[in-house]
């Protein structure tokens, strides 16, 4: 804008008509006007948003503290958390390390004996162990080598036997066919590493999952709707090295991850639906943040929301994070300023909160069902075993003697000095991609206006690799021509250098080059999360200016190398490099300061903390691992301590019931069992050993349809499910097809429903209920014992479940929502609770006016702000509220049969509507077929959806060829034929 500006100006100056002159001038003034007034109310926006979000807040944790009834102790009412973080560590002075030879050695023999499974997943971007195209995009950076590093690190590791990093296979002509190799194994960097045994399968590898578009390498940006294909992907390849790690160190029993990490939002979602199928704790890394960035472009005035959100899918990312929140046990964050400054931002985190449930648990009073994830600084690492320093400089004689004077120089080095008319003067460096945040102009800017700096020193910029500046994106492209017309405005040719190519295993060379000739390293960001490379830059004895926001202070604060200063003021960069370059004393001392504490952001400390917060997670492990003889208190030291064999485990609950009354009978014996309050149910676990094997028939299909059309009508549901089944009557016959109901609604309507229209309830394999909170199976005895009650699933997603203190939670809610127009005060209440079908693991409500009630967004928002995590869903045409366990959903129900009885999820296929409720989504990807009814659905006004997060298109795959649509108003015929289409049946 400020360049249309000077262009109007330009032209208005140039007119020789004086009336088109002022014309001109009358335009330019009305736009900065106009200009003015947009940023006031941004300003005003944004003060608005702070406001509203402080108040949530606040509101939020005085009910959260008024719920907890017992009093708080003096630790707990401080509301400040002065130099003591969130978790209780001080952040003065030095990061915590190893400080004796005697501490190394007990905590090596600690982990002797430990076979640790790892599981760390970065989706976006090109992933490989050598050779790393770190700048190709935005999407191939820092978090790259982090990831890789990270695997290789904790590969060597005493205790930890195998580390599995899961990234996107990507098999195009546009990227190297390396990344489409399914597997690739990281060499340890030091042999000599601290691994004592070395078994077959153990190491650290690269798993590259098939998902998304075959031939295509897209950005992360368009990567979210293929994410359920990458979970179901992820889960098969860890159920089948689980048992080939169980057949090599576990004993012959499956040996299941430890932890699953992930990192970035688009791992963090993956993670999340990982760690609840597996039953696994989860670890998150966010790298960069969602709801910082946004803020930072509305600031900049530049898009709008909307605009934001269309091009970065801010609001999808933004929606993954929270739910990262939702499922993490810890979250491993680089530097205080993300937790204190970034994470806050968050509905799911709160530091103040934190804090009192914190001291809550080690006092061990009960926090009435609410958690928040513990968060930890642990900044990233380096190997520095093969850098060694360069003394002395472009005159001198360097360390080595003459055989290290004989060896030729890199070739990086005379691919930079050919743009240097001196360059034997100090050179600045710069390492960053060509983006506005980098804040390259400005350091190009003070440089080019100050003169002393330009005598004194050359300035070097890599910026990424390029061919051709047109052929680059359109952002990145402008910023390079911004620099490269800086540099002509202040003739700076033949003192910046600015090469089109380098390699990842250049940029030591690059650093030592900077060193030798005693340069200074430049992280001029207007913010920057941590900053690898002045740690590397710090290695090679250069020392540093870099930007006071994020992370270099942290590291400032350990390495004491160098300067900071205010990335929005040039002068102060300026000022900054110029005593650095010019005070040879001040930058040796940052030099030896630099090389002396280096150590402290090594790898194997990194490691240490990192396994020892691991260490701090409560083990979990699948519900159906438990024996039936295992005490229900009791825990297991690890998830593979006490693995049983699927085939062997028997389901949990029969229901047995006269024909006389049938239907009350099992509604009231489903009530009563879902509620926890039937004495006779530890009798009732029990199935005959001989009938254990006979079901579920899930394992002896061919294929499994499942009916998961939301619609409010049950008679519309049932018509449906009737063309479904006369679309495949030859193969229901033959038994080579079976049937799941998968549903919102509780299993004694169901039920009901079945008999009253004659429908056989043994026509179904199983019955997901009440939005994925129960599962039943049908028994093989169907006259006597309709149906079996999967306990075991319960167990499975009770993981953070907020019982008692979240239904009072939500009971509080629903009585705020008042119509207050209504004429009879016993119709004012909008919501109300719905006693009689809520379970302990389904809170469910009765909406009575759904145009009064907020939207799904809203309660999720509100029982986030109280660390109460939950699956909300708003179903059946917005009539009811289903509240269940965050693991829980329909979708991932599928997960735990698959998981539990071997069901084939390639070979299942979902009926949806054209809409329905808030979990539709969940169905709507995945390695699973989908057949969508036109026209059906149970709210094809979108009501429900109109109000969601981010637009429904952000999550589904609609070119997926597993996705198909079915003509309006469809026939079991059309049926059959779309099923033909998906190479399910033959037409």
């Amino acid at each position: 804008m400020r360049l249309d500006l000077h262009r109007s100006w330009v032209k208005a100056q140039a007119t020789r008509s004086p009336q088109e002159r002022n014309t001109r001038l009358e335009n330019m003034c009305w736009r900065i006007w106009n200009l003015a007034r947009q940023k006031k109310q941004l300003e005003n926006d944004e003060a608005h948003r702070a406001s509203k979000r402080r108040m949530e807040r606040e509101k939020g944790r005085r009910e959260a503290v008024a719920d907890m009834s017992e009093d708080l102790s003096e630790g707990e009412k401080g509301d400040t958390i002065s130099d003591v973080s969130a978790h209780g560590e001080s952040h003065r002075g030095r990061l915590p390390r190893m400080s004796s030879v005697d501490a190394m050695e007990a905590w090596v023999n600690q982990q002797k004996g430990k076979k640790l499974y790892l599981v760390l997943i970065s989706l976006h971007g090109l992933i490989r162990g050598e050779n790393m195209e770190l700048g190709r995009d935005s999407d191939t950076g820092g978090q790259v080598k982090y990831v890789v590093e990270l695997a290789r690190a904790l590969a060597s590791m005493p205790g930890v036997y195998r580390v599995d990093l899961l990234t996107r296979q990507v098999a195009c002509p546009d990227v190297d066919w390396s990344y489409g190799e399914p597997t690739e194994m990281l060499s340890p960097r030091n042999s000599d590493g601290m691994t004592e045994e070395i078994g077959e399968s153990s190491g650290a590898y690269i798993i590259r999952i098939p998902f998304g578009p075959k031939d295509k390498y897209i950005p992360k940006e368009l990567l979210w709707p293929h994410i359920p294909e990458f979970v179901d992907g992820a889960i098969g390849h860890i159920i089948q090295m689980s048992k080939v790690l169980g057949e090599q160190v576990g004993g012959g029993h499956p040996v299941w991850p430890v932890a699953i990490h992930g990192h970035y939002a688009d791992a963090g979602d993956s993670a999340a639906r990982l760690s609840g199928a597996l039953n696994v704790p989860m670890l998150f890394t966010g790298h960069s943040l969602g709801r910082d960035k946004l803020e930072q472009l509305l600031r900049q005035g530049r898009l709008t929301k909307e605009e934001i959100n269309s091009t970065y899918k801010i609001m999808r990312r933004i929606e993954a994070e929270e739910t990262s929140l939702d499922a993490s046990e810890v979250v491993i964050t680089s530097t205080r300023q993300e937790i204190d400054e970034q994470w806050r931002l968050y509905d799911g985190f709160d530091p103040v909160l934190e804090k009192k449930l914190r001291a809550r648990i080690r006092r061990n009073v009960s926090c009435y069902g609410r958690f928040m994830p513990r968060m930890f600084v642990i900044p990233p690492g380096m190997e520095f075993n093969h850098i060694i320093p360069h003394e002395g400089d472009m005159d001198g004689e360097t360390e080595g003697g003459e055989d290290h004077q004989a060896s030729p120089d890199p070739p990086i080095w005379t691919e930079i000095m050919r743009f240097f008319t001196n360059p034997r003067k100090p050179m600045i460096l710069a390492l960053a991609r060509p983006d506005p945040k980098k804040n390259l102009t400005t350091l190009v800017k003070a440089f080019g206006e100050c003169r002393p700096l330009r005598e004194l020193a050359n300035l070097t910029l890599i910026m990424g690799n390029r061919d051709n500046i047109d052929e680059m994106s359109s952002t990145s492209a402008s910023m390079l021509m911004s620099i490269i017309k800086l540099i002509d405005k202040y003739d700076l040719y033949g003192q910046v250098a600015y090469p089109k190519h380098h390699k990842q295993n250049e940029v030591p060379d690059i650093y030592r080059l900077a060193a030798k000739t005693k340069g200074v390293f430049i992280n001029p960001a207007f913010i920057e999360p941590f900053g690898l490379t002045l740690i590397e830059a710090a290695a090679h004895g250069l020392p540093m200016v870099a930007t006071k926001n994020g992370g270099p202070v942290d590291i400032h604060r350990v390495l004491d190398n160098g300067l900071l200063i205010d990335p929005h003021d040039q002068q102060s960069i300026a000022d900054a490099l110029l005593k650095l370059v010019a005070d040879k004393q001040l930058w040796a001392k940052c030099r030896a300061n630099g090389l002396r504490n280096i150590h402290l952001f090594s790898w194997t400390e990194h490691c240490k903390t990192y396994l020892s917060r691991i260490a701090s997670c409560k083990p979990r492990q699948p519900g159906w691992l438990k024996n039936d003889d295992d005490d229900e208190n009791s825990e297991s030291d690890s998830p593979s301590d006490s693995l049983r064999d699927m085939q062997d485990i028997s389901l949990n609950l029969k229901f047995s019931m006269d024909s006389e009354d049938r239907n009350s009978k099992l509604e009231n014996a489903v009530l009563s069992y879902a509620k926890g309050v039937g004495k006779g149910a530890q009798k009732a676990v029990s199935v005959d050993k001989n009938e254990q094997h006979k079901f579920p028939a899930l394992r002896r299909r061919t294929h499994i349809f499942v009916v998961a059309i939301d619609d409010d009508d049950i008679e519309s549901l049932f018509n449906n499910v009737r063309k479904i089944f006369e679309a495949v009557d030859k193969e229901k016959s033959e038994g080579s097809i079976g049937f799941i109901l998968a549903t919102s609604l509780r299993m004694a309507e169901v039920h009901n429903f079945l008999v009253s229209k004659g429908v056989n309830p043994s026509d179904f394999d199983a019955f997901i209920c009440n939005s994925g909170a129960d599962l039943y199976y049908s028994s093989s005895h169907s006259e006597d014992n309709p149906f079996v009650f999967d306990l075991y699933y319960h167990s499975h997603i009770e993981y953070r479940w907020g019982g008692e203190g979240l239904r009072k939670t939500l009971v509080k809610w629903a009585s705020s929502i008042i119509d207050k127009k209504a004429e009879n005060k016993n119709e004012e209440h909008v919501v109300t609770e719905d006693e009689e079908v809520s379970t302990n693991y389904c809170y469910a409500f009765n909406i009575h006016k759904p145009e009064l009630v907020p939207p799904v967004k809203e309660l999720r928002k509100l029982m986030r702000i109280q660390a109460l995590r939950c699956h909300v869903i708003y179903c059946q045409n917005g009539k009811k509220i289903n509240v269940i366990p965050v693991s829980a959903s329909r979708s991932q129900a599928l997960r735990y049969l698959y998981l539990r009885w071997g069901m084939d999820l390639s070979k299942v296929v979902v009926f949806v509507g054209e809409s329905g409720d808030t979990d539709y989504e969940g169905f709507l990807g995945g390695i699973h077929k989908s057949v969508i009814l036109k026209g059906i659905g149970s709210s094809s006004n979108n009501q429900l959806h109109a109000n969601r997060v981010y637009p429904l298109s952000d999550v589904t795959p609609t070119e997926s060829p597993n996705i198909i649509q079915t003509p309006e108003a469809c026939s079991s015929a059309d049926i059959r034929t779309s099923l033909a289409k998906l190479s399910v049946l033959k037409s």
